[in-house]
């Protein structure tokens, strides 16, 4: 089964490296560090470092307040942190000195070999639940203890793993020890296979987030631009298809409230000029941030065209809906723990099935509405805007979830630091 497995890989790696290295607008070039994706990695500085593998942006977002909680911890453990793609390393790469960031060979256990051999890491942390099975059995085959952090594992990845059993028991023996976001992804996880003292649940370090007060003070800055005394909505992370039902939805609440503005950032760079057009197509006086026009106050259609700065663009809203939820299965929806921990009200498509269980805390709570079209979102923002009170108690009521659901850095430092994992040569 692994001959099979390393066979497909050689096949298809030519298309998986074609879509890693081509060129998209605000995407940062990889430049002659592409070598290191076949393991011609440099050494590192220190010796013994933890691995962290963080494979795209989402995954090193997530990572970046365990690396700080760890060297604040241990500030002289040394860490190396991979990624797969350039705008994950953009990521890592606000965090200066704290680390040193190297590509994630492929998943050929030559490749993985001098890697490793240039590294030589003590553990190796994976954020969330990147498992590659060559890249697995040689790690451990050195006697290096394998971690998933912040593990999540949704009831559809879990049937879908069932189905290819023979392939995920390529990867099982290999991963020594499990800290789930919630209880039932580690009920999952013993669905399959996994013994019950493998699997800790620690909680999602998505909750633990600590917002600068220098975003809050941008997004003060920007709504005084965008105007004070109008309603104002954000439409965060949008996928194709997505923007021209938030149009709609915007189209009707227009016809309630004709001073109202919509904040909408498309979730890809390479998509910035196409929402725009769209924009301008159907009619909407848009306006885009890098465009530093004069008269913001009077633009229907606010265009979120830069990167790195959702969290102030959210902040200037009123409410925020979540995208990547009205486009049926092809995404599951997006973290919405940001927009809670700045105490907006929130509004979600139907397809959120990447995060459930957030979701379903959310909900509870009755910070969340759920819209299935652009009819019931226009209803629900007229709705929220005619009745301050009950958005002001949403917005309170999101960021009590986050709030009361904070403490999974605390325990997954603990366990990674205090707790020893030794592997067992099978």
């Amino acid at each position: 089964m692994r001959l099979i497995y390393t066979l497909l890989l050689a096949l298809l790696s030519p298309l998986f490296l074609y879509s890693l290295y081509k060129t998209k607008p605000g995407k940062p070039a990889f430049g002659s560090r592409w070598k290191e994706h076949w393991g011609c990695t440099p050494q590192v500085k220190a010796r013994r470092p933890i691995w962290i593998h963080a494979v795209s942006v989402g995954e090193s977002i997530a990572a970046v307040p365990v690396i700080k909680a760890l060297k604040q911890a241990r500030p002289e453990q040394a860490i190396v942190v991979t990624t797969t793609t350039s705008t994950g390393a953009e990521q890592i790469a606000k965090l200066g000195d704290l680390v040193e960031h190297r590509y994630m060979p492929l998943d050929f256990a030559w490749c993985v070999r001098r890697f490793i051999k240039a590294v030589q890491p003590a553990q190796l942390l994976i954020v969330e639940t990147e498992l590659w099975p060559n890249t697995l059995q040689t790690v451990h085959q050195r006697n290096i203890p394998v971690t998933v952090i912040n593990a999540r594992l949704s009831e559809r990845s879990c049937q879908r793993y069932q189905k290819f059993s023979a392939l995920f028991n390529l990867i099982r023996p290999y991963v020594d020890r499990i800290l789930c976001q919630y209880a039932s992804d580690g009920e999952r996880f013993q669905r399959l296979g996994f013994r019950a003292n493998q699997i800790e649940v620690t909680g999602s370090v998505k909750f633990d987030i600590d917002i600068n007060p220098q975003v809050q003070e941008a997004g003060a800055e920007l709504r005084q631009q965008l105007g004070t005394q109008r309603p104002v909505w954000i439409a965060a992370s949008t996928h194709e298809g997505e923007d021209a039902i938030l149009l709609a939805a915007h189209r009707q609440l227009l016809t309630h409230y004709p001073n109202a503005l919509l904040i909408l950032v498309p979730r890809h760079p390479e998509r910035f000029n196409a929402v725009f057009e769209l924009c301008q197509q159907q009619g909407f006086a848009t306006q885009r941030r890098t465009a530093q026009a004069s008269d913001a106050e009077t633009c229907q259609v606010y265009l979120g065209d830069t990167m790195g700065e959702m969290l102030t663009l959210i902040s200037a809203a009123d409410i925020c809906f979540m995208a990547g939820s009205l486009v049926g299965d092809k995404v599951g929806g997006h973290n919405l723990l940001e927009p809670a921990a700045l105490g907006k009200p929130l509004l979600n498509g139907p397809s959120f099935f990447n995060f459930s269980e957030i979701m379903q805390l959310l909900t509870q709570q009755n910070a969340v509405i759920l819209c299935n079209n652009a009819g019931e979102i226009a209803k629900q923002l007229n709705m929220l805007f005619s009745e301050p009170n009950k958005l002001t108690l949403m917005g309170k009521e999101a960021r009590l979830v986050v709030d009361n659901n904070k403490g999974a850095i605390g325990k997954t430092i603990t366990t990674i630091l205090n707790k020893k994992v030794v592997t067992k040569q099978l």
